[in-house]
């Protein structure tokens, strides 16, 4: 049994103070639950994933704590194992947990994308809106823009899933769009 979003987001808060970090959840579970709808999957499931995926970080940012602590405090809170699993084949050194379903691979596609779609919204004024894959591309071509962003895992996430691309991120910008409010990537208003 999944315990209600409010639950869940009072974990990520337990654990988590660094607003950004929290806004990357959200992101994420934007789009992890977006891909739900669109493919008729369960879209609380997909969108607990996406939001818990990384709560355990602040706390333990090193392999393998990460996310192996995470989900060994959802096991203990009684989070169903399929959302466990999932969360653990994001990170690529847990080599026994390899990506097997479209859940997994979707967590994993949209994970280092939608932290590189906030850097690229945050440097332009409009923020989210009019962001399309052509300038999101061009910004991948600039190793030293979010240099942290590993783009390898972003084109392997957008195969592995097997999504195009451009698509992949245009899904995922929309996604994100829903809830600009939230992120922080409402478009800046000139000082009048």
């Amino acid at each position: 049994m999944l315990p209600p979003r409010t639950e869940q987001l009072a974990l990520v808060r337990e654990y988590t103070q660094s607003e950004s970090l929290i806004k990357h959840m959200l992101a994420v579970e934007s789009a992890v639950r977006a891909y739900a709808r669109k493919w008729g999957e369960d879209e609380e499931l997909w969108g607990a994933v996406g939001l818990l995926h990384d709560f355990d970080y602040e706390r333990w940012p090193n392999p393998p704590d990460h996310p192996l602590q995470g989900s060994r405090i959802l096991a203990e809170r009684g989070y169903p194992q399929v959302l466990i699993y999932a969360i653990q084949s994001h990170a690529d050194y847990l080599t026994d947990c390899p990506r097997l379903s479209r859940l997994d691979k979707t967590l994993y596609a949209c994970d280092e994308l939608c932290g590189f779609l906030t850097a690229s919204a945050l440097v332009r004024p409009g923020r989210l809106e009019g962001l399309d894959a052509k300038s999101v591309k061009k910004k991948l071509k600039q190793l030293s823009f979010a240099a942290a962003v590993n783009r390898d895992d972003i084109t392997r996430g957008a195969a592995d899933l097997g999504v195009d691309l451009d698509e992949h991120i245009n899904f995922c910008i929309a996604a994100m769009q829903t809830i600009a409010p939230e992120l922080g990537l409402l478009p800046q208003t000139p000082p009048a």
